[in-house]
């Protein structure tokens, strides 16, 4: 096949990920997509950094294997964990991986008060540790582990009056007191609405779905793989679950008004 008729993956836990998926839609209609969650293991963002580290190795291995152009890594979680690891092994292809949208929030609000809600093995990882100190002298950083609102997201579960007791719990204590929130795990940007209600419309929320997208295209681009514009592009939705249901709420996550 030519390099540039070859598909995107896109990879996450679970559903989470096509928040980012949207984005390079939207950017990049032409390409054709191919998207595999990861949900019979979900959620990551409780697990050992070893059993991320292998389950995404495993999967990026397999697709990579089905003769992929890009991997794009959207859970922030796996970043975090796999990432280095993965570009190592599969050196022939960009790995494009997430991270927190904490620069720009800073940088939005210096001095301020920025929230940032991520998973627990997220908020552990060394990686996402050192870019907290790049930044900590610039704001007031404070870090709120939010591991249930993946579960939601993965029920199809976006506003429902538990999905706001348990913001409640998390953020409550911050309604009109933060300045920005950084949605650091790809789940959250489909719980936007009820976080933004939580917290109050002053709070600026920020996620790194779009600069994901922008460095995917960026770099397909630089290695002459990026499809001719024109090109009707095909998402392609695949599960672990192997549950149609899962399939079709993939699907309606896909369409979804954020």
């Amino acid at each position: 096949m030519d390099d540039v008729r070859r598909p995107v993956a896109v990879f996450d836990s679970g559903m989470g990920g096509v928040s980012v998926l949207r984005e390079l839609v939207r950017l990049m209609p032409e390409e054709d997509y191919l998207y595999y969650g990861d949900s019979a293991n979900a959620p990551y963002g409780t697990r050992s950094v070893d059993d991320v580290r292998a389950l995404t190795l495993r999967r990026i291995g397999a697709l990579h294997a089905r003769g992929i152009k890009a991997a794009v890594i959207a859970c922030n979680t796996a970043t975090s964990a796999a990432v280095d690891l993965l570009r190592r092994t599969f050196s022939d292809i960009p790995i494009i991986g997430m991270e927190p949208a904490v620069k720009p929030a800073v940088l939005a609000h210096p001095h301020g008060r920025v929230l940032v809600l991520a998973t627990p093995l997220t908020l552990r990882e060394e990686k996402f540790n050192a870019l907290l100190k790049q930044y900590a002298s610039l704001a007031e950083i404070v870090k709120i582990p939010c591991p249930e609102l993946v579960e939601f997201v993965e029920r199809g579960d976006l506003g429902s009056m538990a999905v706001y007791d348990y913001l409640e719990q998390r953020l409550g204590a911050y309604r009109g007191k933060a300045d920005a929130a950084v949605l650091g795990c790809t789940h959250f940007p489909f719980l936007r609405r009820a976080i933004a209600q939580v917290l109050g419309n002053e709070t600026e929320l920020f996620d790194g779905g779009a600069g994901t997208a922008r460095e995917t295209a960026r770099q397909l681009s630089a290695r002459g793989t990026r499809a001719e514009a024109g090109h009707v592009g095909t998402v392609l939705i695949e599960n672990s679950r192997e549950d149609s249901q899962e399939i079709a709420l993939t699907r309606r996550l896909l369409q979804s008004d954020l």
